[in-house]
This record gives structure tokens, sequence and C-alpha cells, in this order.
């Protein structure tokens, strides 16, 4: 996801719970390379640029012990962890506290980086861009650091009024493809830049074609990945049957691995085949985990269709207990959206319960902030 994307593929963080979840995810067009999280979402179905726009006290409530004993374990596990394990697990609050005492002691481009990125983790768009400006200005022969300027202008862009927006979308073009030039083989920046492609006017850049030309380039490096480029532009061409061919393909190419399944159950989504899309995430939970951020990203589908509760609920454990969290779902969006799931069951203590947990890990995320007022209150 290049922050440069079709809106109607997104949920809306903080909304109530059944409408829209914390996580956004492409269910329209599945998973490129890592999940967009946080901050306001812009209106839905709008296409790209078509309109060129303190930490609360924890009660001892039911179950509360244990919650204080798992609070204290993060206490503790944080404490030798690099900015980069913090980033990905989760830890954005511990992150930035770290990475800002770093860059007024030794400043250099990999802290600019990873500062951004923890902004980027809480939707701080304002905040975030201009340490990934630093970032490339120190190193600007770090492919890495332009991808994700090009990210963070994306998500600015996608919430900027016209002019605005047209304006960030040609810096949004401008680094990814320096991104690409800088490390051709980068198959994540090649997908972030097809994506652009796809997304964005002809107007700053954009054309089906050459997001075709990039999945041909994209094909030697990540055989999936090219066949979801090719079946986002069959989408957008309006021949849902050759996207399914492509999405089938991807499964294919990718050993039955978890992102092509979800990529699979977001086409349904989108297309309507909701008990398709149901059975593309049962199968999905059997595959292997090649991106551990799609259990995350199908509990947040499930949640958003009002389908199969109990797999949502598993799934969001299922990821929070494993030993492979990523800075892409990060572990206190994880805890937000589990915190809906169990509130929509009606189990309000358990809710309250992950929403602070996610609190403890990012005390200012106002999806969990918001979560726990409704269901204490």
């Amino acid at each position: 996801m290049s922050g440069i994307k079709n809106n109607s593929c997104h949920s809306e963080p903080g909304a109530k719970p059944g409408e829209e979840s914390v996580v956004r995810y492409h269910d329209t067009c599945g998973s490129s390379r890592r999940r967009l999280y946080g901050g306001p979402a812009p209106s839905q179905g709008a296409p790209f640029l078509a309109s060129f726009a303190r930490k609360p006290a924890l009660s001892v409530s039911k179950g509360g012990a244990l919650l204080i004993g798992l609070l204290s374990l993060i206490a503790t596990s944080v404490a030798a962890q690099t900015p980069q394990d913090l980033l990905a697990t989760g830890h954005v609050d511990q992150a930035l506290q770290t990475l800002e005492q770093q860059i007024g002691t030794a400043p250099n481009a990999e802290a600019y980086n990873l500062l951004c990125r923890a902004h980027f983790e809480l939707g701080a768009w304002d905040a975030g861009i201009p340490a990934c400006e630093k970032a490339t200005a120190l190193a600007p022969s770090n492919s890495l650091y332009h991808l994700w300027l090009g990210r963070i202008y994306g998500e600015k862009a996608d919430r900027a009024g016209f002019l605005k927006a047209a304006g960030l979308a040609g810096k949004v073009r401008t680094e990814f493809e320096r991104a690409t030039e800088l490390s051709p083989s980068s198959w994540e920046a090649r997908t972030d830049l097809a994506e652009f492609y796809l997304e964005a006017p002809g107007i700053v850049g954009g054309g089906k074609d050459k997001a075709l030309a990039q999945a041909e380039l994209i094909a030697p490096l990540n055989p999936a990945m090219a066949h979801w480029v090719r079946a986002r532009v069959a989408q957008k061409n309006k021949d849902n049957v050759a996207a399914e061919k492509e999405y089938r393909a991807a499964i294919d190419a990718s050993h039955g691995g978890a992102r092509a399944w979800l990529n699979l159950a977001g086409f349904y989504r989108h297309t309507n085949r909701l008990d398709e899309m149901e059975q593309a995430l049962r199968t999905m939970e059997t595959r292997p985990v090649d991106h551990p951020a799609a259990l995350i990203d199908a509990a947040g589908m499930l949640l958003r269709t009002s389908r199969d509760p109990e797999l949502a609920i598993r799934l969001a454990r299922s990821y929070i207990a494993s030993p492979n969290t990523v800075e892409e779902a990060p572990l206190f969006k994880a805890h937000t959206l589990l915190g809906e799931l169990l509130e929509k069951q009606g189990d309000r203590t358990a809710a309250a319960e992950e929403f602070r947990v996610a609190l403890a890990l990012a005390h200012n995320f106002r999806p969990a902030q918001d979560g726990l007022k409704r269901v204490t209150h």
C-alpha cells in the first residue's frame, strides 16, 4: 500500500463496531506490501485525488490482575529492544522516546527514518514528513528512505484538498521512482510505484500501462506480487473474470501463502461475494503465514462485513500471541481491533482490557481511547 490508492479499499478507524474497523486494509484490492493504519480515513468511495481533503488510569476490574501482569511484562520486555524491535512489536510510545533521545545526542539518517515510521504507525503524517525528509537529505542514496518518504507523502495527499494533493502526488511519484532507481531489485518499491501508477490520475503521472510495465519488472522478483498488480489492473478495467484468475495465480505462485488468500478474499468482498470471501479467509487461516499482518487484515475484513466473529477473534488473538508481529500491524492496533470485536460480541469487560493494553503501548491512539470510553461509560 503506497498511500496512493482507491479509498474504497479502506475501512475507517475509530468508527462504531460493525461499521468500520480501526484497521484500514485493502479490502478491494488486497495487500500489496504493507497495511495502512491509523488516522482519519478519506471519504468512502472517493477515488484518489478526486476532490483535489493522557494515558487513562487503569482500573482493576474482572480480569484486571491479569491485565496488570501483562502490562508489567510489556514494560520489562521493552527495556533492551532496539527502535526497530519496538516498532515491530507496536511499542510506539517507547520507540518515539528512544528515537528522540538518539536524535538529540547523535542524529543520523536511520534514526530519522525510524522516527518517521513511528509517526506513520500513529497516522501522524504532518509529524512524520519532516523526519522522512531529513533521512533522505542525510542519506540521499538510500532507496528505503525514499520509499518511506513517498509513502507518507501519499498518506498526506489522500487527506488533502485539490491543489495540495496534486502537489503531493508529484512528490510521491518522484520518491517512488527514485527508490526503484536506487534499488531496481526491490519488489516492494516497484509494487508501491505500480500502485501509484494505477491509482493516480494521468495528470499527475498515473496510468494503467505504467502499472503493467512495473508488473513485468516485478515478476522475476516476486511472481505473486506481479499477479497482484495485474489483478488490480483488471479490476480497474472492470474485468472481474481476469482479476479473479490473477488473484488465484498469485495463490499458486506464493504456494498458497496467507497474503494471496487475503487478497482473493478482498476481491470477493469488493464484488459482494461474501460467502466466498468468508471461505477464502477460513482457508487462509490454514495456510502458511507468509505475511503475519494478513491475520489482522482478515479479522478487520470480517468485522467490517459482520461475518464470522469467532473466526475474526481467533485470527486477532493468533496474531497477538505470535512471536512474529510486524511494524505494519503494530500490536496496539491489533489489541484495539480485538477490543472492537469483543465489544461487538457484548463482552465489554474483555474489550476494555484490550483497549487498555493498546493505550499502554500508544497512549494517544484515538480509536483505543474512544473504544475504552464506549465500554466503560
